[in-house]
Order: structure tokens, then C-alpha cells, then sequence
């Protein structure tokens, strides 16, 4: 899990300019939901970034679904995005 975290942080940061980024895995939180793909993830991204905070909300959170597009079809089933 850590390698893919580090992936999705560097490809996060080479799109875009950031202060800091954390990414949480909340997949624990979601294991008994009907909803739930087993071997797909919940990630929560909280984002320091004056770029994706004067883009606006939804521009902001279209371009990171963009970056991770490919990782958004095969490995995270939920994506939150909060930017600061």
C-alpha cells in the first residue's frame, strides 16, 4: 500500500503545483458496505495547494480524478478530495 500511495503522490505532484499532500486509506471504514469491491480502496486526499484552491472546487477535483483516471478504473473505488 505505501508504494502506491508514493505513486499516486507522484503523480499528483508532477501535475500539479502543491505545498503538501496526505493520502489516508479509509477502506477499513467501508469493509461492510453493499458497495464495497474487495481489493479496491477508499482514499482520502487532503491537498495544500493555492493552484487547485483558486480553479475552484469542481475544476479542482475534475483535474485529480483526471490524473488518476487509470487508478480510478482499476484500484480506488472512492475518491475524497479536500484541497486547503
Amino acid at each position: 500500500m505505501k508504494s502506491f500511495k508514493y505513486n499516486i503522490e507522484r503523480k499528483i505532484r508532477a501535475s500539479i503545483q502543491l505545498s503538501k499532500i496526505n493520502i489516508l486509506d479509509n477502506t477499513h471504514k467501508h469493509l461492510k458496505h453493499k458497495s464495497h469491491v474487495k481489493n479496491k480502496l477508499h482514499l482520502k486526499l487532503i491537498i495544500e495547494s493555492e493552484y487547485l484552491k483558486n480553479l475552484g472546487r469542481i475544476k479542482s477535483h475534475k483535474k485529480i480524478m483526471n490524473i488518476l483516471s487509470k487508478e480510478m478504473k482499476n484500484d480506488i473505488h472512492s475518491l475524497e478530495i479536500k484541497i486547503n
